[in-house]
């Protein structure tokens, strides 16, 4: 197993001010390589169940709807975080591949950052499909056209990249004179900002308020979505329709839980960071980018008739 990027090259990498090194799970250096199997079968399953269900959604003409226009979009999303960090995090823990220079961890930093914005948007544009479909179905094919969607997905990319550069842009500026060792798997920013010998206030405030901006409207607008949502389906006449009705949204809502619900827990553990052991804070942060994009085709698959169909089709090696 290689050793010139263990934790005591943290000397050399003060000479070098574009070469960090990441610890890992600080603590639990020994178990990396059980931690590794989990990790690694979630990520592998990640990435059959996404490129499946991006492969079954582009080839399959009667999934060409807006709902599975913002599906694959979600998937390309899932595909971009669990590839941006697993390769990196499982090479530490098989190989002992620590280094990492800053250029790079900056690019992780910007895309793990950055889509995870553009995924809030989408789940918001989800939200709003759903609206649509269920309280103006008449309506649903000319309000969400192509040219619609096409500029929903370029303004939550748009939005998640112009917001994220000022932060990327101080933070390169900063000098790092201290340890070049980052306590964490992959490049959290507020673990590199830690390292920095300089005042890094503009980091913290502006990486709280792009958070609590983004995150806090994002699910302003898709609670208001579901409070129409739900009024409608209590409106209809049978429960066999409020139950067909709802049964539609399951899916959107089981995606909202898995993605934002890591957030809010990973933002009590900063709060009461005291209270709780590094290892666990950074097995949660590594499990969040890994267990989303893991789970949503699962979910999509079993929920959706149209998808598991198709799936069950296509791994029987027939078509339609």
């Amino acid at each position: 197993m290689p050793q010139q990027n263990n934790l005591s090259g943290s000397s050399s990498a003060g000479s070098d001010p574009s070469v960090f090194f990441l610890s890992g799970i600080p603590g639990l250096e020994a178990m990396h390589q059980w931690i590794s199997i989990p990790f690694c079968s979630m990520f592998t399953m990640a990435l059959l169940g996404n490129c499946t269900l991006l492969y079954v959604i582009m080839t399959e003409p009667s999934l060409h709807k807006p709902m599975y226009y913002f599906l694959a979009m979600l998937t390309v999303i899932d595909l971009v975080l669990s590839t941006t960090i697993m390769p990196k995090t499982l090479s530490i823990f098989w190989f002992n591949f620590r280094e990492i220079s800053f250029n790079a961890c900056l690019v992780q930093m910007f895309f793990l950052h950055s889509f995870f914005h553009v995924e809030s948007g989408v789940l918001v544009a989800m939200a709003f499909d759903r609206y649509v479909a269920i309280c103006h179905p008449l309506r649903y094919t000319t309000i969400l056209t192509n040219s619609l969607i096409v500029k929903i997905g370029l303004v939550a990319l748009a939005r998640a990249v112009f917001i994220r550069i000022p932060l990327l842009v101080f933070l390169s500026r900063l000098p790092f004179c201290r340890s070049h060792v980052i306590a964490h798997c992959y490049c959290e920013h507020m673990a590199v900002v830690k390292l920095a010998c300089a005042n890094t206030r503009f980091n913290d405030i502006y990486g709280l308020f792009v958070t609590l901006f983004i995150v806090g409207l994002d699910l302003i607008f898709i609670t208001l979505s579901y409070v129409k949502i739900l009024r409608t389906v209590l409106s209809l006449a049978s429960k066999e329709e409020q139950l067909k009705a709802f049964n539609t949204c399951v899916s959107h809502l089981c995606a909202i839980l898995m993605v934002y619900t890591p957030v809010v827990l990973t933002s009590i553990i900063h709060r009461f960071g005291h209270l709780v052991a590094p290892h666990i804070h950074i097995l949660m942060a590594s499990f969040y980018f890994v267990f989303p994009p893991m789970m949503n085709p699962i979910v999509y698959g079993v929920k959706t008739k149209e998808i598991f169909n198709r799936v069950r089709l296509l791994f029987r090696g027939k078509n339609f």
